[in-house]
């Protein structure tokens, strides 16, 4: 455990890594099936697959048509708030005749289904648990491709989003059971609030009314801060005045390697984004973007939820930031992210936590 932090540049090798672990997946399935079998109760094995990878099936033709090109304009719809372009989803096809096997246990399926005799409109089905526990799989039928791709096309992300928000909610459902003890007891202690993240983030600083925490990773750094300020009136919950206030409390807490160097948010080339939504039946305005060193070469991206605190007339804000060059951020920021859905003002305590995918 560390009690002083200061965001400095990673040192080492970071090229893309990728351990896809696929014989231990295999394995351990055919371990839980073979258990299954010895049970007189039916039992489900884990789902399989990564997160963030989805496995579609429909026929061939349609897949190579405009109606598979729809659905991977869908899926693979840019992350929004990356400094380099990354897809929402990994896509793997299988035809109906491959549709067999391991591929029916993986964690997100998607099944498209184009028959004018047995639909009369387009519909969008959800089912879990159909083949795998934890599994999430979206059924797409229409009568006609025009129909399904009309669909599609006046409905954006109307499939990738529904799997975003089942693979933050398995994350949140994680949180809940094994989180950082230094940032919830650190969190509680300082603002009277619950905040569970990954259990990692244990190097922390905490000052006044500023608290950060950080897995002080060599690749893929995953940092969260949460502050308060009183509030004043609705334009407090601005892009202009969030953004304002973020970059002038990470001026006095967030210290970079080299002298006079701080954390500020990019504007210069690429504008933060601001949505507000409704979490736990109260206004959250959600922040995201850039972030960058003053005066040292470092930058990545952002993500904040800012939040009413009514009892003590103040606002709650909790951020996590990921620094990780050279390298794909899309399941790091995801995963920080799902975290802050876990953010409870006092008297929230027994109010469930829920996603809200922003459109």
């Amino acid at each position: 455990m560390e009690k002083e932090l200061y965001l400095h540049p990673i040192k080492g090798n970071n090229k893309k890594r990728k351990d896809m672990k696929t014989n231990s997946i295999i394995i351990s399935l055919l371990f839980v099936l073979l258990l299954g079998a010895c049970s007189s109760a039916p039992v489900l094995p884990s789902s399989t697959g990564l997160a963030y990878e989805v496995v579609v099936t429909m026929t061939e033709q349609l897949w190579k048509g405009e109606v598979g090109e729809a659905v991977k304009a869908d899926l693979a719809s840019e992350v929004p708030g990356l400094p380099q372009v990354e897809h929402s989803m990994r896509i793997t096809y299988a035809s109906p005749q491959n549709f067999n096997g391991l591929l029916t246990y993986v964690r997100n399926l998607l099944i498209l289904r184009i028959d004018a005799t047995a639909y009369t409109q387009v519909s969008v089905n959800m089912e879990r648990n159909r083949w795998s526990r934890g599994q999430l799989i979206l059924t797409l039928n229409a009568p006609t491709e025009a129909e399904a791709i009309a669909y599609l096309t006046e409905n954006p992300k109307v499939l990738v989003n529904q799997f975003v928000k089942e693979e933050m909610t398995r994350a949140v459902s994680l949180f809940e059971k094994t989180y950082s003890q230094v940032v919830y007891e650190g969190v509680k202690k300082k603002f009277d609030a619950e905040l569970k993240v990954p259990d990692n983030l244990t190097y922390y600083r905490d000052t006044a009314d500023f608290f950060w925490a950080s897995n002080n990773a060599g690749t893929s750094r995953m940092d969260v801060v949460v502050y308060s300020f009183p509030y004043r009136d609705e334009n407090t919950f601005t892009k202009d005045y969030l953004v304002n206030k973020r970059d002038s409390i990470m001026k006095l807490y967030m210290p970079g390697a080299f002298p006079n160097s701080y954390m500020t948010t990019e504007t210069r080339y690429v504008q933060p984004l601001y949505s507000p939504i409704t979490v736990k039946g109260k206004y959250c305005g959600v922040l995201r973007g850039l972030w960058r060193m003053q005066g040292d070469m470092m930058g990545g991206p952002f993500v904040s939820h800012a939040r009413l605190d009514e009892a003590n007339n103040r606002v709650v804000v909790a951020e996590g930031f990921v620094y990780a060059p050279e390298t794909d951020k899309r399941n790091t920021i995801r995963r920080i992210e799902a975290a802050l859905y876990t953010l409870r003002l006092p008297g929230e305590e027994e109010l469930p936590n829920e996603v809200v995918v922003i459109p």
